[in-house]
């Protein structure tokens, strides 16, 4: 079991990244808010899991402990495989996880794509306490100046920009259909463009997320 990596950052993508470590490039696929902490040339730390499967040897990094811990404690819960429990912690941070389970917020978890009604009260039922109680702060608001999903949705037209394609891409990776998927990254970049604000694929991917896990799905 590699329960950790320290080293070099060799590349950062929307869903992985490369750290060198002892002469060897690990790839780590990881969660949005893991990724944007990350920077190409600088020594970092990451927290791991090794998923195995009969065809596939997959290493999952995170930025602490409490993020891992969480993962592997969600795959636990009967149907829940290592992308789903990826896709739930790229939609909510370990608190927010806690207290929705808590306060069995089955609407909460339903903006995790891929899971239901039927599989976010199985998640409640089979997770129960088992992710421990909240800790420290949260940072679950979405970025200041964004609009919220629910808000009046954004309006395109043939002459409008298309969204980010890999921003696109990885959403649809991690589960989202691609229609819901471009008008989130859409919306978000109307309003970045609006605050001036040209924000890199890595903020540009988080923002995206805030806005579906606040409701929109496509």
């Amino acid at each position: 079991m590699i329960a950790s990596l320290r080293g070099t950052v060799l590349s950062v993508g929307l869903t992985g990244a490369v750290i060198e470590t002892g002469g060897v490039g690990m790839s780590i696929q990881a969660t949005p808010t893991t990724l944007s902490g990350l920077r190409v040339g600088e020594e970092t730390l990451i927290h791991t899991d090794m998923v195995v499967r009969e065809d596939s040897l997959t290493l999952f990094g995170f930025a602490d402990a409490d993020e891992r811990d969480s993962f592997r404690t969600l795959m636990s819960a009967k149907g829940v495989g290592a992308k789903l429990a990826l896709a739930m912690l790229s939609v909510h941070t370990p608190n927010s996880l806690r207290r929705a389970i808590a306060s069995q917020d089955v609407a909460a978890l339903t903006r995790v794509p891929g899971l239901g009604p039927k599989g976010a009260q199985r998640v409640i039922l089979d997770v129960a306490d088992r992710l421990g109680p909240v800790t420290g702060d949260d940072h679950d608001a979405p970025p200041l100046g964004l609009r919220a999903a629910g808000d009046e949705a954004l309006e395109t037209s043939a002459d409008d920009t298309a969204p980010n394609a890999d921003v696109v891409a990885a959403l649809v990776q991690l589960g989202w259909n691609e229609a819901g998927a471009r008008q989130a990254v859409a919306t978000v970049e109307a309003d970045y463009a609006e605050a001036g604000e040209s924000p890199d694929t890595a903020v540009l991917l988080r923002a995206s997320l805030r806005w579906l896990g606040g409701g929109h799905r496509g």
